[in-house]
């Protein structure tokens, strides 16, 4: 969950999104980047900014690639666990990730695939939900998203609802 910090959870109120919304909103940003951008290669911000990545890439039928990117908790700064790939010098990218607020993530990524020469870089994310302004994006909103993958886990074998989530939803987050 991507919580900002000028408000509480509870005064931001909770947009949970299922997989058919999410596979909408990568189909509309797919047609958000077609409509002004030409990337020759889509890479997608690892773990959850694979999927639309990947969308968006089959969708206007361009390469797709990854890097992976990490936070080793809720308020650290993100850090990159695998770079972009080394074929971006001299080619249009557009990196994707799921979300975004402060854009740390996103300018993390842009720096590491900028240092490999590309000829052109644009930013693209399914949800903007704070201050940084992503080149496209196909939501907005400042509610606090839960994303179909953000909604459970697997504990001894089971799917149960994301201890954090359970605590926001029975009023303790």
């Amino acid at each position: 969950m991507k919580v900002r910090k000028n408000l509480s959870a509870s005064q931001r109120g909770l947009l949970e999104i299922d997989w058919a919304l999410f596979g909408e909103l990568c189909r509309a940003l797919a047609l958000r980047v077609a409509q002004h951008y030409d990337p020759d290669l889509v890479i997608g911000i690892a773990k959850a900014g694979v999927i639309p990545g990947a969308v968006v890439a089959s969708i206007i039928d361009r390469e797709f690639a990854a890097m992976a990117v990490t936070r080793r908790g809720t308020e650290a700064m993100p850090e990159l666990v695998s770079g972009p790939p080394v074929g971006v010098a001299g080619r249009r990218v557009l990196v994707v990730d799921e979300t975004c607020d402060t854009g740390h993530t996103l300018k993390l990524a842009l720096n590491e695939v900028q240092a490999l020469g590309p000829a052109e870089v644009r930013t693209a994310v399914s949800i903007r939900t704070g201050p940084y302004d992503p080149d496209f994006y196909a939501l907005e909103t400042d509610k606090l998203i839960v994303l179909p993958w953000d909604r459970e886990t697997v504990v001894d074998g089971d799917l149960v609802v994301r201890p954090d989530l359970a605590m926001y939803l029975a009023g303790e987050g």
